[in-house]
């Protein structure tokens, strides 16, 4: 065995462990960072990059497809799903020297590419190497939660860390699971011409109340998706051709590839929690707000904690831990000011609460705005109307927005500041978005809200009458 001391060890090179290693070493630590699979994590390899280069690929066929309402004449086009999955890789190629284990080491982190597992609270075994840290962090991340379905033991399914991996195109592609997940990859295989069906439990999207899902259902449905809602795959069966699902309405469905995208689970199967004080459960290890364990020197960041599982969440944790750890500053986890994008077309994007779920926690004292893209002329040019933005406000204070539009994740992180800062509505009034964008909305909205108090004011309108009559 090696022994290996340092002041900080993370486990997992996902996002959240980079912006860690890269932080604490830059500042000076002596970081040993342990990565049992691929540098980059489920982002780089699995998730976001190439689910994002896959809907740009869909998204360019379907505005070649779509292009006669412009005026233009087109063929419809063909595709290559070999020479698409190649263009996914090349963009994680292209990205992956940024999280590269070659990187990492020049900035001084020594990185130990073996699984880890804890001996103890304070010592790590990885291959051969036992490691006792000052302080450890777990970011092992997430990954595909496969529901107890009989038969799906004997079924070749893909998850999203075998989907890229595919040349052939599915013939018929079903995709357990209406998350963000199912949806985005449901759209981007019909906006291909590859016949999708989409299944779920009970409705898509469900994180969403359903006024907000229904412009994406619409377009899923126009773009050629078949949504199974409330309904329940009772058993699969592996043909020789196809594999063959018994959904809860009595019908059989065929087809020739099967997506489980129905949730995640935490990564601590590997990492003997056991032999440490630390508590977890099937969500995740349980941290407090300093994002700590119940063992005082580990901490745990990312996917692997309870709670929204996006990349930039793991970030923010990452940030977090470092202001304990290496600056000896307080710093304590918030929530209502992360926001979320499902990259659908159009986009949902959202950051705080909605509606009903304010109501519930501060009463009718609760006001919500809504602006439809209708109205938007940059929208109405680009044809592109389907959606609208809504906020909801406690007095001068916003609470919670949720914009379905086609750039919706740009947009939302205008309002994620607003909350993070703490500020108020009257505090946008000074800001002049240029025209015509979409960006407009944002100001749009705000006018909305203060429009409902002035122009209903009979106070203000005697004001006015006497200005008029007197000055």
């Amino acid at each position: 065995m090696n022994n290996i001391k340092a002041d900080l060890l993370i486990i997992g090179a996902g996002s959240g462990g980079l912006v860690l290693a890269s932080g604490a070493a830059q500042l000076g630590a002596n970081v040993v960072l342990v990565e049992g699979n691929k540098m980059g994590g489920d982002c780089l390899n699995y998730g976001c990059v190439p689910s994002k280069a896959l809907l740009a690929a869909a998204n360019r066929a379907y505005q070649i497809n779509s292009s006669d309402q412009f005026g233009i004449r087109t063929k419809i086009v063909d595709f290559d799903y070999a020479e698409v999955m190649a263009y996914v890789h090349k963009k994680i190629a292209t990205i992956a020297p940024h999280d590269s284990q070659e990187r990492f080491e020049k900035m001084g982190v020594n990185v130990i590419r073996h699984c880890a597992n804890f001996k103890d609270k304070k010592t790590v075994i990885a291959g051969q190497n036992e490691i006792t840290a000052r302080r450890t962090v777990i970011a092992t991340g997430s990954r595909a939660k496969i529901p107890n379905i009989q038969g799906l033991d004997t079924v070749k399914y893909l998850t999203n860390e075998t989907l890229f991996d595919l040349r052939k195109a599915p013939h018929h592609l079903a995709i357990l699971g209406g998350g963000p997940i199912g949806v985005e990859i449901a759209q981007a295989h019909a906006r291909l011409g590859i016949k999708t069906t989409l299944i779920e439990i009970n409705r898509i999207l469900q994180s969403y109340d359903t006024r907000f899902v229904e412009p994406v259902a619409k377009s899923l449905i126009d773009d050629g998706v078949r949504i199974l809602q409330n309904t329940v795959v009772n058993r699969v069966e592996q043909g020789r051709a196809n594999i063959k699902l018994y959904l809860s309405s009595g019908k059989t469905l065929l087809v020739s590839d099967l997506l489980v995208a129905a949730g995640r689970m935490p990564n601590i199967d590997r990492l003997s929690l056991s032999q440490t004080r630390i508590k977890y459960n099937e969500r995740g290890v349980q941290v407090n707000k300093n994002l700590r364990t119940t063992s005082h020197s580990v901490y745990a960041i990312g996917d692997v904690v309870a709670g929204s599982k996006f990349t930039h969440t793991a970030s923010y944790h990452a940030g977090i831990v470092l202001k304990q750890i290496l600056l000896g500053l307080p710093s304590k986890l918030r929530t209502n000011h992360i926001p979320q994008v499902t990259y659908s077309d159009p986009e949902i994007a959202s950051v705080g609460i909605g509606y009903d779920a304010a109501v519930k926690r501060f009463g009718h004292k609760v006001e919500r705005s809504f602006v439809s893209l209708k109205t938007n002329d940059r929208a109405i040019t680009d044809s592109k109307t389907e959606g609208f933005i809504e906020i909801v406000t406690k007095g001068r204070k916003l609470v919670g927005c949720t914009i379905i539009a086609k750039n919706a994740g740009e947009l939302i992180t205008f309002w994620a500041f607003i909350i993070a800062r703490k500020l108020k509505i009257s505090d946008i009034n000074s800001v002049i978005p240029p025209y015509p964008t979409i960006g407009e909305v944002n100001k749009r909205v705000v006018s909305e809200y203060y429009g409902r108090k002035v122009f209903g004011s009979k106070l203000l309108k005697l004001y006015v009458g006497i200005i008029q009559k007197y000055f």
